[in-house]
């Protein structure tokens, strides 16, 4: 039986994405060749390049002022890879403080330039999103983690600032449309919405670059990724190529309205059902903060943790333990978990006993 994947990522992809993915590394497009020893200079994997860039623009609505970028190292090497390419040491960032990753970043940041935390949850354990607060003046960016996997909370709308924003969205970008005006950069490891693991997504607001006194090196400098076309050195071509398969597949659903309106729909029946069933609560404090991508919810009774994951799993539902830091299921929902996923696991919570 094939189970169906509601790990936080790497994460489930398209059934159709992983037939053609498959099919390619025998061959690629009928050519003789694997994808998986295609040469990077090859016309075969420009195209593979030029469509997957053509697909996020046309998608996302980027324009030439943005560059679109495929790079290594996930989100946790742009942590580093933003200040520095951003942020002078007397600048200053503002940060809201959402969650590991947040905390992370910041930690990242301090190396480079100021931190200002303009808001953060992390007395509460990151159980919400902050709201009440103003973004002082003054400041070079402002970062966010737009959607938060361990604690399973989102941002629902954006701050108004007149600063940038930098966002890290590896785990929501392409489920929502998005004023993309707002953003100066915005960056996403693949292995959630976009593709297996292995390649991050930047997209970067050009007139941005070449503001810092430091020098960087050729790797760590977005000027020079964007030149070479994401080809400076080896690209990782196969992840590309996956994550080009499922923008096709994305646009084949009706865009980012229709991938909008499918999550929403997924995540008020999972929603819907904690609510209503006294044996489960979740774990985030309020509805607005509640995230489309990441449902984290407890048995009101520890003692029936053991037996409900049992129950999940038996019914081939694969990946709902929680993380350590918060306990209990996190039922992540990404794009390509279908409907009837969702319907699966909330049946078994239906008929928990």
């Amino acid at each position: 039986m094939k189970k169906i994947n509601f790990s936080a990522g790497p994460a489930i992809l398209p059934a159709s994405v992983i037939t053609q993915a498959a099919a390619a590394v025998e061959n690629l497009d009928g050519s003789g060749l694997s994808v998986l020893e295609i040469s990077h200079r090859s016309d075969a994997f420009d195209a593979v390049l030029q469509e997957a860039e053509a697909l996020i623009r046309e998608l996302m609505n980027v324009g030439d002022e943005y560059g679109v970028l495929f790079l290594s190292g996930g989100a946790s090497t742009q942590f580093f890879y933003t200040a520095m390419n951003l942020l002078n040491p007397e600048e200053t960032a503002g940060f809201l403080d959402t969650g590991a990753w947040s905390a992370k970043a910041i930690k990242e940041t301090k190396l480079f330039g100021k931190v200002d935390i303009i808001a953060s949850s992390e007395a509460a354990n990151y159980n919400y999103i902050p709201r009440d607060y103003s973004v002082p003046e003054g400041l070079k960016y402002v970062h966010l983690t737009s959607n938060n996997t361990i604690f399973g909370t989102q941002f629902r709308d954006f701050p108004e600032t007149d600063a940038p924003l930098v966002a890290d969205m590896s785990s929501d970008i392409f489920s929502r449309r998005i004023p993309l005006e707002k953003f100066g950069i915005i960056y996403a490891g693949a292995q959630k919405n976009l593709g297996p693991a292995g390649v991050t997504l930047v997209i970067v607001r050009k007139d941005l670059l070449g503001t810092v006194q430091r020098p960087l090196p050729s790797m760590l400098d977005y000027r020079v990724q964007i030149k070479g076309g994401s080809t400076f050195n080896t690209p990782p071509v196969y992840p590309i190529y996956v994550m080009m398969l499922t923008l096709r597949w994305i646009k084949e659903q009706g865009g980012l309205e229709a991938m909008e309106k499918h999550n929403e729909r997924k995540a008020k029946l999972l929603y819907d059902e904690i609510d209503r069933n006294p044996r489960f609560e979740g774990t985030v404090a309020n509805e607005y903060s509640r995230s489309l991508m990441n449902v984290t919810f407890t048995c009101t009774d520890d003692a029936d943790t053991d037996a409900f994951l049992a129950a999940a799993e038996a019914a081939g539902c694969d990946g709902i333990t929680g993380h350590r830091s918060v306990g209990g299921f996190r039922a992540s929902i990404y794009n390509s978990m279908p409907y009837e996923g969702v319907e699966t696991l909330v049946n078994v919570m239906k008929n928990f006993k």
